[in-house]
């Protein structure tokens, strides 16, 4: 049997499987034991037959977005749109058989925007290209899922499926679990807060089912059995995620009305041009970049070329994008905008940055 079978069996013993207290600790194996024929799934053969054809492509600009859904909901259309790169659109499924890299210039950021071929269910098994895609997704820094107005829940709820599969957390945290794996010394489980959704039974069965009989773990939150079977893989990526519906003028404005307001949600439509100024300010605030403006001693700031920082970027950040070495020069540092007190306020590595502030770093 191989693992796909091994994958569906466990997965229709979930299904049938009423869920009490007396079934708790068989489902939390089950479901243990799926997560490791997934990982399995995902991982490349070590030896055997040669490398697939990828889409290697480099990371580059200040973020990476990478534009995820179904055939024909209308990617390359937006790629073109808010890029200079040209993708080949038409009305057919499948137009897009190769990753599109384009650059959207947005407040003085390059934001690389990924047009990836469309994913079809059973990506997440390697169907239609699937590996490759989740593979360049599980890079990037925030996930545009576009979706069909007209069938988005559908759409959704199937990318998101696939997605969990692979091991892509959508508008999630990691769990606060600390484990650590040691030589020796049994099974420690600990939790600072009751826990109401797994026991430490379960815990020491899910251990157990991955080899690991030597551990100290601590729950500083309460967590499900899936959060802590993630924490255990370790190889889960936690990204945030834009839902964007397109096509909205195909559909009615109740219906427009009530995906718009659905969370982490957005309405356009790439062929009127319609709320396309939203969605790139969406991304920024997803993305949560700052503009840092540099000022030169005696002379006026410069506004024509910003640097381009994460939010809650310190001084030291700023340091390190103007030059690696200018933090071992570093005197002090003047500082003009929302995170000072009063302006010009002198300042240390610390200090935390906001968004159009300016600064003027004098050295030793």
């Amino acid at each position: 049997m191989g693992i796909l079978e091994k994958i569906q069996e466990i997965e229709k013993e979930i299904a049938r499987t009423q869920k009490n207290k007396a079934t708790e600790y068989h489902l939390g194996l089950l479901k243990a034991k799926l997560a490791k024929y997934r990982a399995q799934l995902i991982e490349a053969p070590k030896s055997g037959a040669g490398k697939g054809e990828g889409f290697d492509v480099m990371k580059s600009g200040d973020a990476r977005v990478a534009l995820i859904g179904f055939p024909s909901v209308g990617k390359s259309t937006l790629l073109n749109k808010l890029t200079s790169t040209q993708s080949a659109c038409a009305s057919y499924e499948f137009t897009t058989l190769t990753c599109i890299p384009g650059v959207i210039e947005y407040r003085g950021a390059n934001i690389q925007l990924l047009d990836l071929p469309g994913i079809i269910e059973g990506a997440s098994q390697g169907k239609g290209r699937g590996k490759q895609v989740i593979a360049v997704a599980r890079t990037a820094d925030l996930v545009l899922m576009m979706l069909d107005a007209a069938k988005g829940d559908i759409q959704r709820e199937l990318l998101e499926k696939e997605l969990e599969n692979v091991g892509i957390r959508l508008n999630k945290r990691r769990p606060n679990i600390y484990v650590k794996i040691k030589k020796g010394g049994g099974m420690s489980i600990n939790s600072m807060v009751t826990l109401t959704k797994m026991s430490e039974k379960l815990a020491q069965l899910i251990l157990h089912e991955y080899k690991i009989f030597n551990v100290e773990v601590l729950f500083r939150e309460d967590c499900t059995a899936e959060e802590f079977i993630d924490v255990i893989i370790g190889n889960r990526v936690y990204l945030k995620c834009v839902y964007c519906y397109n096509k909205i003028d195909q559909i009615s404005l109740e219906e427009v009305d009530r995906l718009a307001r659905q969370p982490n949600s957005l309405v356009i439509s790439c062929e009127l041009d319609l709320n396309l100024d939203r969605l790139l300010a969406k991304l920024w605030e997803f993305l949560a970049l700052i503009r840092v403006y540099t000022k030169k001693r005696g002379e006026p700031p410069d506004f024509s070329n910003p640097l381009i920082l994460r939010t809650s970027s310190a001084v030291e950040h700023v340091c390190h994008s103007v030059h690696r070495t200018l933090v071992g020069q570093f005197r002090y540092a003047l500082v003009w905008g929302t995170s000072t007190k009063y302006n010009p306020q002198r300042v240390g590595l610390h200090h935390r940055m906001d968004d159009e502030d300016v600064i003027q770093i004098v050295k030793k």
